[in-house]
């Protein structure tokens, strides 16, 4: 499980920017958010790198 801290992530319609970003790269993801917090948590088979540059690439980038 990686986790990330994404202050942008804003309204539900960040999270679900955010879940379909991850799941294109991988479909099997899980993607667990907390808006309140603005944490994201994903369990991939994606390393953190590839993650990160996807997630940034969208307009979330995780601090």
């Amino acid at each position: 499980m990686i986790e990330f801290k994404i202050d942008a992530m804003s309204c539900g319609h960040c999270v679900k920017s955010i879940t379909q970003t991850v799941q294109t790269l991988d479909p099997q993801a899980t993607v667990a958010t907390d808006l309140e917090s603005k944490k994201v948590s994903i369990d991939s088979q994606l390393d953190t790198a590839s993650l990160k540059a996807a997630l940034t690439e969208a307009g979330y980038p995780p601090v």
